[in-house]
């Protein structure tokens, strides 16, 4: 197995740019992992897939307004996008600009009382490529709606207008860089169809990563190191999963990071139990699903992590072929793109 087994082209006219309106009237690709039969839907039909008793497992992260500008002592500019909080003041963060050495300290300008004050952020160590540890000089986040900005996806270009359109109608638990985006489909208004269709929703948090876009370089990627990631499977989902499991339903992860967060939870466990803690779980092809039945699931960036998924769930043979067909039938792809719905 290669990274480059992962690979495939994909014209810039197929990255969507904006999200379509309403949520659900996006496209939608079933695809029967059985038979390789491939349907061309929109999104608010996968009430005609979700069937009485199956559970829908949704993650209610919300994202934070993580990409802050700030200015270096001697005016400088300096971009902060912080990744994970590590207690009420220090966080892991991508830190762009130069000479931004241990003990460097930057400035971000606030209103608070009607008066101008100064918040600083020392960095105290060095991580991964431009990953550093910062330490504010109090709470940031009491400021987020005056200097955060939405982090969006490198390959969106244009200016998202309503910050709410790159977070799902069920966003609870703030702590992502980056949008749950097969979650972002869905509507009120269909989850409620889905309900009363007799489908059970349940919740788990996955806080999202940069490393959700990551490509990975290594050749071979099983040596790839994916960063961990902040998952819970509360009681009550534990409860319903396994519920489903003894009535014969279908546990349907909607999107990568509830697959991961279901999977991990079932590591060494026969019944599933409520789980909390960082997740390094990297699903590549052999990997035998315990938990997921069904996947929604986005189109997914070449030698990612995440087509790697993918391809574990429904063959990468299979996934190839359909993302080509899916390039020729005018999908869109990525974070603001269509969706599909692998049985």
């Amino acid at each position: 197995m290669k990274t480059s087994d992962f690979d495939y082209r994909l014209p810039e006219s197929s990255i969507a740019q904006a999200p379509v309106e309403p949520r659900d009237s996006s496209r939608l690709l079933v695809l029967n992992r059985q038979t390789g039969g491939v349907e061309h839907r929109i999104f608010r039909d996968i009430r005609d897939y979700l069937q009485a008793g199956d559970l829908l497992v949704l993650n209610q992260t919300r994202v934070i307004p993580a990409r802050i500008f700030a200015r270096k002592e001697t005016g400088g500019k300096v971009e902060l996008l912080l990744l994970r909080r590590r207690d009420e003041l220090t966080w892991e963060a991508l830190v762009g600009g130069k000479g931004l050495r241990v003990g460097k300290e930057m400035l971000i300008e606030v209103i608070a009382s009607n008066a101008t004050k100064i918040i600083k952020a020392k960095i105290l160590e060095l991580l991964e490529g431009l990953e550093r540890l910062i330490r504010f000089s109090e709470p940031i986040e009491p400021y987020f709606s005056q200097v955060g900005n939405v982090p969006l996806p490198p390959y969106i270009h244009e200016k998202l207008n309503d910050p709410e359109r790159y977070q799902t109608v069920f966003a609870k638990e703030p702590g992502s860089a980056a949008a749950p985006t097969a979650g972002l489909h869905f509507t009120s208004e269909l989850l409620e169809v889905l309900k009363r269709n007799g489908v059970k929703v349940a919740y788990v948090t996955l806080h999202v990563g940069l490393d959700t876009f990551a490509p990975v370089n290594e050749d071979n990627p099983e040596e790839h190191k994916i960063h961990s990631e902040w998952c819970h499977l509360p009681q009550e989902t534990a409860d319903a999963i396994n519920e489903t499991k003894r009535n014969g339903g279908r546990v349907i992860a909607a999107g990568t990071t509830s697959v991961r967060t279901l999977e991990s939870a079932s590591v060494g466990r026969d019944i599933i139990s409520p789980y909390a803690g960082l997740t390094t779980l990297f699903i590549l092809p052999g990997y035998r699903f315990k938990v997921v039945d069904a996947l929604i699931t986005n189109f997914h960036l070449p030698r990612s992590t995440l087509i790697m998924l993918v391809s574990a769930f429904a063959g990468r043979e299979r996934i190839l072929q359909t993302y080509e067909l899916a390039i020729k039938e005018g999908y869109r792809f990525y974070s603001f793109g269509d969706a599909m719905l692998i049985l």
